[in-house]
């Protein structure tokens, strides 16, 4: 009999149908959750915002092993872990980026390597290798579900750490919630047993997969209330979440404008004269373009109605963020779990408008 569900890794039970871990009989492998997940994309008890981060980083601290931690290059704000080392204290920490495929194609390695480089040492994180990866998912339109050339070569750059890392210690699968961490090693052990969906808090507890002489383990995703990710509904995660390459939104402007992204997201731009905005968001985004002296009306009456998906019903519910002068370098105003805008050129002000509690990074530019 198993103990804990296989897909998520929650302690099985059947005494309560509407609490983790429910299965009408104890001898089942995976529980219910898992189960309607895997066969019918139904989240029947949402854990989206993930699981409290200290009780995470308590059981990884008791494993001797090294970590991997997995972070989203489309969303890298929303995937660092402030204080990472920490949060993991003599830990070493291999970093994978996840979702290069997601990125424009004329991005090459060398500058994300050298943007990656960049932003660990203003947070001020050392690691011990850097991995870009990509190509991971599998394309359900395509007849022979198999990965291709890319995918594969992520995967055996994956397999090769873990043999570089994995003498006399465990490997541990970190992140924040809905980077892809049980995808990923879905891919890595070829026997898809674990539960994979876009909704965050899939995995509720350290699954152990023993293999020959350690143990790789699989990790509940690190709360972030600070993404939309977070707030969204289901329905809309696959709005947000890209699945293509994304395919930059690309406007000069010489006046003062707002730029809506769905109705999750408004920058608000005030120019002295000539200005570039790039929008870098999933394909399902429309990117709504307007004069900023009409900006509120139009928000106002259209959301949630053409500018969806959203959070908020008014301006009122919703939070400012002023941006820094940028001078004369691009810069990216990036929010959490929804994508980002790369701004430059002649511009005076910047003003930033999400829902309370989202986090927006002012960077200097990925792209």
């Amino acid at each position: 009999m198993t103990k804990y569900c296989k897909g998520c890794g929650v302690e099985l039970q059947n005494e309560d149908p509407e609490a983790l871990g429910y299965v009408p009989r104890l001898d089942a492998t995976y529980c219910e959750r898992c189960y309607k997940i895997s066969h019918y994309g139904q989240v029947t008890i949402s854990m989206q915002q993930g699981i409290e981060s200290s009780q995470t980083f308590e059981k990884i601290n008791a494993i001797d092993g090294v970590v991997f931690w997995i972070v989203d290059l489309f969303d890298f704000e929303g995937g660092m872990i402030s204080r990472l080392n920490q949060k993991l204290p003599g830990k070493d920490i291999v970093l994978i980026l996840t979702k290069r495929d997601i990125l424009p194609k004329t991005v090459t390695d060398q500058k994300i390597y050298a943007f990656v480089d960049h932003r660990l040492k203003e947070e001020k994180i050392v690691v011990r290798d850097i991995l870009i990866c990509g190509d991971l998912i599998l394309d359900p339109s395509k007849k022979h579900k198999k990965l291709s050339d890319r995918g594969i070569h992520s995967i055996h750059q994956i397999e090769r750490a873990i043999e570089r890392y994995s003498f006399g210690k465990d490997i541990i699968f970190m992140g924040m919630a809905n980077v892809g961490k049980s995808t990923l090693l879905n891919q890595v052990l070829e026997d898809r047993q674990l539960t994979v969906s876009r909704n965050p808090g899939t995995t509720l507890d350290l699954i152990p997969i023993p293999q020959d002489g350690y143990t790789i383990y699989d990790t509940p995703g690190i709360e972030n209330r600070h993404s939309v990710l977070a707030w969204l509904q289901p329905k809309d995660l696959k709005t947000v979440i890209p699945v293509k390459p994304v395919r930059p939104y690309v406007s000069q402007i010489y006046e003062d404008q707002s730029f809506a992204a769905g109705g999750l997201a408004r920058l608000d731009v005030v120019t002295n004269g000539k200005a570039s905005i790039v929008g870098y968001f999933s394909r399902s985004i429309a990117i709504h373009r307007g004069k900023l002296a009409d900006a509120d009306r139009l928000w106002n009456d259209h959301l949630n109605e053409m500018l969806v998906p959203c959070l908020d019903t008014s301006l009122v519910t919703m939070h400012t963020f002023h941006g820094p002068k940028i001078g004369n370098d691009k810069m990216d105003v990036v929010i959490h779990g929804l994508g980002w805008f790369c701004v430059s050129g002649d511009i005076q002000q910047i003003y930033v408008r999400v829902h309370k509690g989202i986090n927006v990074t002012f960077r200097k530019a990925m792209i």
